[in-house]
């Protein structure tokens, strides 16, 4: 397998799906840190809003899923900063060998299956015997997650550098690695966040086995285009068997297909020229 990334700062091109996704979350961000320059407590009520609170989007927050990712507290420069980093690598790595609808449909799925968990870990929590309290779920981690689970189950034996060490690893062993830090953290108070991100990471897993290739909207479009081929097949056949029936009433016999397709039968001498 080839070596990738033997350079600390070799990253991806910077092009596609990847630079979206990089520079929605870099403008949210900033925008963020204006609101919060403008009033500390109109930005924290807008994170309070857009970032996913379990208890929250289950009495009526259903937006929460669709935009907790691109909310980045500008207290964590730090950690928004290795996000988007992460982000840009990971994606521009799969971009490069998939199509932008798949490498999409990937980080949205990641991302709407860590809200998934973490509202089912919430849900459960008192018929499992333990509270768990509203803790705020934000940052792109979840898609981020979901992507490099991905690339250790697609590329396993591809290494990466890991930045700013000079250590190359392999991104099955990487994968694992956070995984199993995820895991651990299970038992911690964070346990609602370590859970929404294997969550995250098993969705990945599940749309990498089951999603086509060139993305789902591709396979979307081609269940829909094929679901209306067969609607105007039906009116065809349908048009056809009232076309029978009226030329039968005129004494002529016309014949037509499982398709609707008229049967030319040169040896029937009833039929209408």
């Amino acid at each position: 397998m080839p070596r990738i990334g033997s350079s600390p700062f070799s990253f991806p091109e910077f092009r596609g799906v990847t630079r979206r996704l990089v520079l929605v979350n870099l403008f949210a961000y900033f925008a963020l840190l204006l609101a919060q320059l403008a009033s500390a407590a109109a930005a924290d009520q807008l994170i309070g809003l857009l970032s996913f609170i379990p208890g929250v989007f289950l009495h009526g927050a259903l937006w929460q899923p669709f935009t907790y990712s691109f909310i980045h507290p500008p207290s964590a420069l730090i950690g928004t900063l290795f996000e988007l980093l992460s982000l840009w690598f990971l994606a521009g790595f799969l971009e490069a060998l998939h199509s932008s609808s798949w490498v999409t449909g990937l980080y949205a799925s990641s991302v709407i299956g860590t809200a998934a968990a973490a509202t089912a870990i919430y849900a459960a929590g008192p018929t499992l015997g333990y509270s768990i309290g509203d803790i705020p779920i934000y940052g792109c981690v979840g898609g981020i997650f979901g992507m490099l689970v991905a690339i250790g189950y697609l590329f396993g034996d591809v290494q990466f550098t890991l930045f700013p060490l000079p250590i190359a690893i392999k991104a099955k062993y990487l994968a694992t690695i956070y995984a199993l830090i995820a895991f651990a953290s299970l038992f911690g108070s964070q346990s609602i966040y370590a859970f929404a991100e294997l969550g995250g990471a098993a969705i990945g897993l599940l749309y990498v086995r089951l999603a086509p290739r060139r993305g789902i909207g591709l396979r979307l479009s081609e269940y829909w285009f094929g679901l209306r081929n067969r609607y105007y097949r039906w009116k065809r056949r349908k048009t056809a068997r009232k076309f029978e029936v009226y030329m039968k009433k005129q004494g002529r016999t016309v014949r037509f297909d499982g398709n609707g397709r008229p049967i030319d039968d040169p040896n029937d001498k009833s039929r209408w020229n």
